[in-house]
């Protein structure tokens, strides 16, 4: 039986600073541990970094690349347009392959704590390892951002971390958890007007009544307004979905969407599914593409280039 697979998609708070950012990148490193990807956005101040391999070793690469981030990065001198509590921001754990999310969710438990142990950091708990029902949601456990959060830890008893000191220095806090796959899916407005993108956002997410399984916000992001959005379950709701939704709203609002892009990975399923959407095409054609019918038969799952 093959090992156990997870994935692990930090986010730091860095986006400009490349010395920064290669430093916690070389961190995921060894046997047992991929780096997938590094994507880093200087107005979201922000880098999401994508590894994967066996639990012991990607939980080994995270504290290694936490302690490089929590010596590097003060957050009292970070100004970005994203919400966040910490320099090492949010730690998901996604189970891939041969580990449930219920496994992944005890560990990320035990990772949260050793974490706050051995960095000396305020940690807290959301999705599936939250300890507390109001801490599921990471908008919730996040709320007010680091800000709010240095003013209230010590005295406010709901801001009291499940791990480390109550209080925070210029770390900041972290929040660790585990979760299915998430897609973070951005748009550009022909527009300046970040209004524009709060509205549409606040129309077309989930807490506004609008599609199921969507986090929204409107920012500024290289002199565009953006919508930028978390696809909780795209199995669920479709990425094509949420494209129509958001053409719709933005049409009703006198703009256009110009371009749009993934932040970190998503699972081809999730692209297959939207382009098959796209073309009226029934769902059982996703077994006619030709890589996936290759690579169930002979093992070899890379792309075809055709010259």
């Amino acid at each position: 039986m093959s090992s156990p697979l997870v994935e692990c998609v930090p986010n730091f708070s860095e986006g400009r600073n490349s010395g920064v950012i290669e430093g916690i990148a070389a961190q995921i490193h060894g046997d047992g541990v991929w780096l997938l990807d590094v994507n880093s956005d200087a107005d979201h101040h922000r880098t999401v970094v994508t590894f994967a391999g066996t639990p012991d070793a990607v939980e080994e690469a995270m504290l290694r690349a936490a302690r490089v981030a929590v010596e590097m990065i003060d957050i009292d001198q970070h100004q970005g347009v994203h919400p966040r509590l910490g320099a090492v921001d949010v730690v998901p754990f996604i189970p891939l392959r041969g580990i449930s999310l219920a496994e992944c969710a005890a560990r990320a438990r035990l990772f949260g704590r050793k974490l706050a142990e051995t960095l000396h950091i305020p940690v807290y708990l959301y999705e599936a390892a939250a300890l507390r029902p109001d801490r599921v949601n990471l908008a919730d456990v996040r709320r007010g951002g680091y800000e709010l959060l240095r003013e209230a830890i010590g005295t406010d008893p709901n801001r009291i971390p499940d791990f480390g000191p109550a209080a925070v220095g210029k770390a900041g806090a972290t929040i660790v958890g585990a979760r299915a796959p998430l897609i973070a899916f951005n748009a550009y407005l022909d527009t300046a007007d970040v209004a524009v993108a709060q509205a549409i956002a606040q129309s077309i997410r989930a807490s506004g009544g609008g599609v199921p399984y969507l986090k929204a916000m409107g920012v500024l992001v290289k002199g565009r307004a953006q919508v930028s959005m978390n696809v909780i379950d795209f199995r669920q709701t479709s990425l094509y979905t949420i494209m129509r939704a958001l053409e719709a709203e933005a049409h009703r609002l006198g703009v256009k969407v110009l371009e749009t892009e993934l932040v970190g990975l998503a699972p081809q399923s999730a692209l297959i599914a939207a382009g098959l959407e796209a073309l009226r095409l029934p769902a059982h054609m996703a077994t006619l593409v030709l890589e996936r019918r290759l690579g169930a038969t002979v093992g070899d799952y890379r792309e075809v280039t055709f010259e």
